[in-house]
Parts: C-alpha cells; structure tokens; sequence
C-alpha cells in the first residue's frame, strides 16, 4: 500500500535575486575563479524562482505509521503541524528534528518518506564522512579546488524553496581544527538570519527560510556526558536561556568543561558564561 500524496504544488517563491546575481557576475575580473562564474551563469539561466508546497487537505499517513513503527511519535507530531496548515495560507513549517537512535533502525528511510510525504525536494548531508567545516556553507572560491556548500547546492539544483534537508549523523560531525563543520546550523535554524543566507563560495543571500531540517545521530552526547545528570538544572537553564541561540551550543560544552575543572558533577549558573567580545579595541585618540 503506498502513501497518498495530497499536497500539490502551491505557489512560488523567489530564493535569490537574479539582477544582483547578473551584476555580481559583470562585476567578476577576468582573473575570477572559473568555478565562481560557472556557477553565476547557472544561477542566472535556472532562474531565482522554486515551487513552495503547502497542504490543501490532511495527507493520508497510516501507510506511513504501519511502515514506520519506530516513528510513530515523530509522525504524530508531524501530522499536528500539517494540520495547522491546510485551510490556511502558509508553506509547511516543521520545527527541526532530532532522530536518535541506534543504525539501523530505519532514520534515513524515514527522511526520505518525509520528504515523499510533503511532496517537496530532498537535500542530504553525511557529515561521517565529510569533515570540511566548509561542507554546510561552502569555501571561499579563493581557495583552490573550492566549490559551494550543500545548503546552497540543494536550492540551486533543487525545484522547491522548502525542501527536506537532512544532516546525517550529526553526532559524528568532526572539525579540522579551524572550521566547525556545523556553524552554518547556527544561522540557518534562525528565521530571521535564514531568509539571507550567504554560502562562502557564491558571496549571495538565499532565502533557505523554507528548509525543512532533520537532523539523525546515533548517540545523544559524548561519553564524558555519561559522568553528569541527564538534564540541566532549572537555573542554569535560565541562564542559557538568555544567550543567543547560535552561542548556546559553544556556551553548553563550556559550561561541563568549567564544572569538571571544579570537581562538580552537575552544572552551576556560574559554569554558564558568554562570549568574551572578539572585537579588539581601537588604538588611537578620542
């Protein structure tokens, strides 16, 4: 029994703007990355306009439900938020998701269901075996044998504004001790950063608002996670609470790494401490 997909193609969305991407591209000097202007050119002849899809009745799941049995959680949550969106204007909006589990189980599949489901493209990304930071957000094209990242690759070569992008295996990200390969997350799961993302290589905003992001991974923490309660206390959940999103991630491992240094074994408000500024004070007079 195969899935009845009742989500037609809804309407347009611009993801970038092809004027700014012609002047970009008379603006390159003849020694510009060749790579760089290939890209440009295909920008402009594909055009900045993808499908967005939205629902225009409840699609039919229990196929999915009988198929999936480990996901049966997920898919009520799932069908929830469709809910909200038949009767109304709006594109699918699905909060991120975190598939834990262990291999095997069938998360990948799922993803791709989803994306079958929603009728939308699919984007993905195995970060197990990509360890470039530059994988999500691409390399600067003055770098030799640079390219754009995957977020940016999947809007350009993909037909949807709002496709599934997946990012498998997200526990098993690994840096090169200069780039984080998962900073790009930071600005992309924000809305209001998202609706102008720059990849590196290409140096133009996309609106990748519509990304519909799923995120798999076999383990929920480091091994050292094991020596520390489940969940943060109340107040140092406070405290997080008031940092900016994209500092949360830097601002937690921080936080166990002061506690472990003080022979704690759980957390303190104290523990929780922002940024230090990175701007450097000015030399001269006032």
């Amino acid at each position: 029994m195969s899935t009845t997909v009742t989500i037609p193609i809804a309407g347009f969305k611009d993801v970038y703007e092809v004027p700014a991407v012609e002047k970009a591209l008379q603006e390159l000097p003849p020694s510009a990355n060749e790579a760089l202007r290939a890209t440009y050119e295909k920008m402009v002849r594909l055009g900045g306009q993808r499908f967005t899809v939205k629902p225009s009745a409840l699609p039919e799941m229990e196929a999915l439900f009988q198929e999936l049995p480990n996901f049966t959680e997920v898919l009520e949550d799932i069908r929830k938020h469709l809910a909200l969106c038949v009767g109304s204007n709006d594109s699918i909006e699905l909060p991120p998701m975190l598939l834990l589990g262990e291999p095997g189980i069938g998360k990948t599949h799922f993803a791709r269901k989803l994306s079958q489901l929603l009728g939308t493209g699919f984007g993905f990304v195995p970060m197990s075996s990509l360890t470039a930071g530059w994988v999500l957000s691409g390399a600067s094209s003055q770098w030799k044998n640079a390219k754009p990242g995957k977020v940016f690759d999947t809007f350009l070569n993909g037909e949807y504004a709002n496709p599934v992008i997946v990012v498998d295996e997200i526990d098993k990200a690994s840096s090169d001790g200069q780039y984080d390969p998962l900073g790009a997350l930071y600005e992309l799961l924000e809305v209001e950063t998202s609706t102008r993302f720059v990849d590196e290589f290409v140096e133009l905003p996309i609106d990748a608002s519509g990304a519909v992001w799923l995120a798999t991974a076999n383990d929920a923490s480091h091994d050292w996670g094991r020596q520390f309660p489940e969940a943060l206390s109340d107040s140092a959940l406070d405290k997080l609470a008031g940092l900016p999103p994209r500092e949360m991630r830097r601002a937690v491992q921080s936080a166990f790494g002061n506690a472990k240094l003080a022979g704690r074994a759980e957390v303190s408000p104290d523990d929780v401490q922002p940024a230090r500024s990175s701007r450097k004070p000015k030399i001269g007079f006032q």
